[in-house]
């Protein structure tokens, strides 16, 4: 198991090899990346922001309790900090397990939960001027209610 936040881009690949074992019969990794748009509006790019020691033993305990939870034979996940353009890759999850179904239940389990419990925020930046910072988990309201306050 291994959790990290990183400034430096991600490298889905090499990350995704480590999740090999003999008795994994299944691997499944998600990859979210930078889009254009968010909740109606123009986006050019992301700022995440972490308070890194609370985020990396949440992350790690999510990890345990997919592992446990699902019988997964390995998890890993990384999460981007700093700025991010379109099409970079912000958080990447990997598990591998011995069926196909917990694999896919225990990636969902983990990308859910950090979105949900770790502390990392986001910024967006929007392609008329303005930005703002969203929680991960729910954008698209926060931005309704920063809008409805303006």
């Amino acid at each position: 198991m291994d959790f990290r936040i990183s400034a430096e881009p991600i490298e889905p690949e090499e990350l995704k090899t480590a999740l090999a074992t003999d008795t994994a019969g299944a691997c499944v990794c998600f990859e979210g990346w930078v889009r254009d748009h968010s909740g109606g509006a123009a986006v050019t790019a992301l700022e995440y922001e972490s308070h890194e020691p609370v985020a990396v033993t949440e992350g790690r305990r999510i990890l345990a309790e997919a592992v446990e939870r699902f019988n997964l034979t390995a998890a890993r996940c990384v999460h981007r900090v700093g700025l991010l353009r379109l099409g970079d890759c912000a958080v990447w999850v990997g598990v591998s397990s011995a069926h196909r179904a917990e694999a896919f239940e225990g990636c969902r389990f983990i990308i859910d939960s950090i979105k949900e419990r770790v502390p990392i925020w986001k910024k967006e930046y929007y392609r008329d001027g303005h930005s703002g910072w969203v929680n991960c988990a729910v954008p698209a309201q926060r931005r309704a209610v920063r809008e409805a306050g303006s």
